[in-house]
């Protein structure tokens, strides 16, 4: 009877434990804890830039003071703390250094406008809004992937 006992407490135990999926308690962690104030972070540097570029652009030092005063710096840390996120399980940690990568990328593209700025150098901004687009198109195959892994170990992801 005990022998019965201690096995049926064992097997309750292994399945209670056994059930979770590794890379779906990891990426509920992840979506739900330490991306939100970083994913939020993020969008208001991006914004600050969109603010002084494209149709919003007025001049090179309005464009240069923003990067050099406010952009640069915030980037810089927004990739420190994303640099700091832990990552348990392989999958996730792969597309998450996709994201740093993508950030590192587009962080090197703000100091070459502000190099292209300086020296007056319009190959320089096409080399810039080169590397803007590698990023983007990055971080789009980023949040591509987080879905299908989500999908794949069923994680509802709510769309904001």
């Amino acid at each position: 009877m005990r022998k019965y006992v201690l096995t049926s407490v064992l097997f309750l135990i292994c399945i209670l434990s056994g059930c979770g999926d590794p890379i779906q308690d990891d990426l509920l962690n992840y979506v739900n804890e330490e991306m939100p104030t970083i994913g939020k972070e993020e969008s208001t540097i991006i914004g600050k830039y969109e603010n002084v570029t494209g149709s919003n652009y007025t001049d090179d030092q309005t464009l240069y003071n923003a990067l050099k005063v406010e952009i640069i710096p915030s980037y810089n840390a927004f990739i420190k703390e994303l640099e700091a996120v832990e990552v348990d399980t392989e999958e996730l940690r792969k597309l998450h250094e996709n994201f740093i990568e993508a950030a590192n990328i587009q962080a090197s593209a703000f100091l070459l406008i502000v190099s292209a700025i300086e020296n007056q150098d319009s190959t320089m901004i096409n080399e810039a809004n080169e590397k803007l687009n590698t990023a983007r198109k990055m971080m789009r195959d980023y949040k591509n992937e987080v879905e299908k892994l989500a999908k794949k170990h069923d994680v509802k992801l709510e769309k904001k």
